[in-house]
């Protein structure tokens, strides 16, 4: 049976930016195990969720987004924490996603949604446009044409799959997703998160590796490149955006990789030996577990530098000298 295919052309640009990411990837994978690194996993989900929900005007900060995670009590809107829980949730089962399978993007958007609209999981019946804050870019396709577009889609990527390279793939279904607007709401954030889900078949580090905070340094662009996309008639320009922020985003994990080789002394590293994740302990406690009696000593060498690496922070931090104050490693 024939079908929609997404109209699009392989340019120089995009094999170039294919090429770079391939070989970041691999130097990723020998410079930083994430695997055994599952505090850096950890706060780059955590930097996707609040940068997929920051661009679709969620005010709840990164800080916040971590506390909302780490079931703490977060004031703000009601609406906008459940947003938080959800995204987690969500990209939580990245693993056992099939990103081929339409029903299991329509059970991820349930997830995604829930609790905070009525088709949570449903394509829309009304109509909707692509806004970029009060700007529409452009009107979607009527809803009585959503399920056929998506099930288009899907085939396509089914076929295609083993002859189109999957940042190229993943691009085009990222522009193709958002033009059919098939939710009445959170399609951005499905967007994202499928981009993810498909690159992470691919290579299961793209799991943690927050494009999202990219797409959001770069907000403007973003929307811009759709909507030049939506005048051209083909995806080429969005692609090569997402091709040159994710390669962009490989830089900036790679040198921070090679930064926290260098900056990571053996007084760090043991203090992070005898910290378990996400566990408050008070500096007595650390202290203790280290074997040491000057504060001062503690304070220098362990606490401090680990501090300034981000890979240790308080629990009361606009009061560093309460005597409720504890340490978690990150």
């Amino acid at each position: 049976m024939e079908y929609y295919r997404p109209p699009f052309n392989i340019t120089n640009i995009m094999m170039m930016y294919v090429s770079s990411i391939s070989e970041k990837i691999g130097e990723l994978n020998v410079l930083h195990n994430l695997d055994s690194k599952p505090h850096l996993r950890r706060n780059n989900r955590i930097r996707s969720i609040h940068s997929s929900l920051k661009i679709e005007a969620n005010s709840l900060s990164l800080r916040q987004v971590r506390d909302v995670i780490d079931g703490r009590m977060v004031l703000g809107e009601q609406k906008e924490i459940q947003e938080v829980k959800n995204a987690y949730c969500a990209y939580e089962k990245l693993s056992e996603t099939d990103p081929y399978s339409l029903e299991d993007l329509k059970k991820l958007h349930g997830i995604m949604t829930r609790y905070t609209m009525e088709e949570s999981g449903n394509f829309r019946n009304g109509e909707e446009g692509v806004f970029n804050g009060d700007q529409c870019i452009f009107m979607a396709p009527p809803a009585r044409m959503v399920p056929d577009l998506m099930k288009d889609l899907f085939n396509w990527m089914k076929e295609e799959k083993a002859s189109v390279h999957p940042l190229i793939l993943a691009a085009v279904f990222h522009y193709e997703f958002v033009f059919i607007h098939p939710f009445s709401d959170g399609n951005g954030r499905m967007a994202r998160l499928w981009h993810t889900a498909l690159l992470t078949e691919w290579k299961p580090v793209f799991a943690y590796i927050p494009i999202e905070s990219q797409i959001e340094k770069f907000q403007e662009e973003y929307y811009q490149a759709i909507a030049r996309c939506h005048t051209a008639g083909t995806s080429d320009i969005f692609i090569e955006f997402m091709l040159r922020q994710i390669d962009r985003i490989l830089d900036d994990i790679l040198k921070e990789t090679v930064q926290e080789g260098e900056q990571v002394t053996e007084y760090v590293k043991r203090l992070l030996n005898v910290m378990e994740y996400d566990i408050p302990y008070t500096a007595a406690a650390i202290m203790e577990r280290l074997g040491l009696k000057s504060k001062e000593t503690f304070r220098k060498h362990y606490l401090a530098p680990a501090m300034e690496l981000n890979m240790v922070e308080m629990t009361i931090p606009d009061k560093p000298r309460s005597r409720n104050q504890r340490y978690i490693r990150r």
